[in-house]
């Protein structure tokens, strides 16, 4: 692997939220990012154009792809496996709310396409340089909703439970090779995503241990330390940010 290959990361849902602050801060740590983005086109190019200039010796760019498009995700890995990459973040998602009795078949599946088989093959090729450099990190963004079932999450957990199993298989089978693969967690972050509950945020903040939503920085922070040298020997971890929320038990006095 090449000098520029060993610093070059590919994060996917980069345009805004959590996915743009793990493209900066991964910038900010001397890393080559491409990031990818959806419908967010005219933030994409503001936020590349934007740290290109604060971060002069990095190179950040910003690609249009559509996870929910099969054809366009195949196009894509094809592009990417003659690329070489030293990191892969899958931080895209697609939300999806409904009772199990109430459930939409067509919209399961389609969140399932974007949050778990986009990785799938994303990965298969992105891997291809970092297996024949023996060297590589993959970070997933997850969900606390894989490690603790919610009333009408069942779809969403269900795609994020998914991509839990397939990290810690990936994590095991590449672990020999120098590619370390980790499960992030996240609660409830502080992003547009959450807009459709802010009736009821305060009261989901109390049942918080820490009392508040994350920031996106402090996602964004998690990412930047595994794809760091210290962080080499974690693989195959589940790591819940969540303000101890999973720790807690769900009965309240």
């Amino acid at each position: 692997m090449t000098e520029a290959a060993a610093r070059r990361v590919l994060v996917t849902g980069g345009g805004r939220g959590v996915g743009a602050a793990i493209v900066t801060q991964l910038a900010g740590a001397g890393f080559d990012v491409d990031f990818t983005y959806r419908n967010s086109a005219e933030e994409a190019a503001r936020l590349a154009e934007t740290l290109a200039a604060a971060h002069p010796t990095s190179s950040v760019r910003a690609r249009r792809l559509d996870l929910s498009d099969k054809a366009a995700v195949d196009a894509f890995a094809a592009e990417i496996e003659g690329e070489t990459w030293f990191g892969l973040v899958h931080n895209a998602g697609q939300p999806y709310d409904a009772l199990t009795a109430m459930l939409d078949q067509e919209k399961a599946e389609a969140a399932m396409q974007v949050n778990f088989w986009s990785l799938t093959r994303l990965a298969k090729s992105a891997m291809r340089g970092m297996l024949r450099a023996r060297a590589g990190r993959i970070a997933v963004i997850g969900s606390v909703a894989a490690l603790q079932a919610n009333a009408g999450n069942a779809a969403y957990a269900a795609t994020k439970g998914a991509l839990l199993s397939y990290c810690r298989t990936l994590a095991i089978e590449t672990a020999k090779r120098g590619i370390a693969v980790n499960y992030v967690a996240p609660g409830f972050i502080d992003t547009e995503m959450m807009a459709g509950y802010a009736a009821h945020r305060q009261q989901m903040e109390k049942q918080i241990p820490a009392g508040r939503f994350a920031r996106p920085d402090e996602i964004a922070s998690l990412v930047a330390f595994l794809m760091s040298p210290p962080a080499a020997y974690i693989t195959g971890a589940v790591l819940p940010i969540d303000g101890g929320l999973t720790a807690m038990l769900g009965v309240h006095r």
